[in-house]
């Protein structure tokens, strides 16, 4: 190997560790498919569209009369919002005439190293066959999940706003609790979706440097530089 074919090789090598180091977050996977995957509570982490990570998943159903049909985890598909950070939840959402639905979805998003949570949004399509009496709604209380603050909540239904968002302090956590309520009344009401998924939970984040991967960028680049005058020395010599 030439000299030449050497320093370019070491260069190559020096670079991409730098550069590796700023992209490289231990522990993430890909959002499984079905909400079931994600439980039991607190015993997996996945990553989002940004950095963003979630965990701590819980999911539970109730239903007046008891009889009542109810959706299981393993049917509710979860996804990354194709509209920005967050998750989707997709599934058949429904309370059948004179009945009444009730399901809760909670989790945690936490920001990467250096970032911090400011945003949030919440949107849903709806469901309701013509002429019921019937009511969708989804409501979603947002606290902090260091300080266990409240920050906020967010609230849509099909007779009003289909979607909410608000801004916030940035934070580094934050527990999410949905709560999905379905009254059937006289044709029954649900949740259903188009394209992507029903319900959107976006969580924006905004990111600063990490120390570390800045540190690495840096010892890359002076290896890099090294390399260079050791080469010229060389070719002088």
């Amino acid at each position: 190997m030439t000299r030449r074919s050497l320093f370019f090789t070491l260069a190559a090598g020096l670079l991409a560790l730098s550069l590796g180091g700023t992209e490289t977050r231990a522990g993430l996977i890909p959002v499984p498919t079905t909400l079931d995957q994600l439980l039991p509570a607190g015993n997996n982490t996945v990553a989002g569209t940004e950095p963003d990570t979630f965990s701590g998943f819980s999911f539970s159903s109730s239903a007046t009369p008891s009889s009542t049909p109810l959706l299981p985890a393993s049917q509710v598909s979860v996804s990354t919002s194709p509209t920005g950070n967050g998750l989707e939840f997709s599934g058949g959402f429904f309370a059948p005439a004179s009945s009444i639905v009730d399901y809760k979805i909670s989790y945690v998003v936490s920001a990467p190293t250096g970032g911090l949570l400011d945003d949030a949004s919440l949107g849903a399509v709806f469901n309701l066959p013509t002429g019921s009496t019937g009511v969708a709604s989804i409501g979603e209380n947002l606290t902090n999940n260091v300080t266990h603050a409240p920050i906020g909540t967010l609230s849509i239904s099909d007779l009003g706003n289909t979607s909410d968002s608000f801004s916030f302090a940035g934070v580094t956590s934050i527990l999410v609790q949905k709560d999905i309520l379905l009254s059937g009344g006289s044709l029954g009401a649900g949740v259903s979706i188009i394209d992507q998924g029903i319900i959107d939970q976006g969580i924006s984040s905004s990111v600063a440097p990490e120390p570390a991967s800045m540190a690495l960028l840096g010892i890359g680049l002076s290896g890099l530089f090294t390399l260079r005058r050791l080469f010229r020395r060389t070719s002088v010599a």
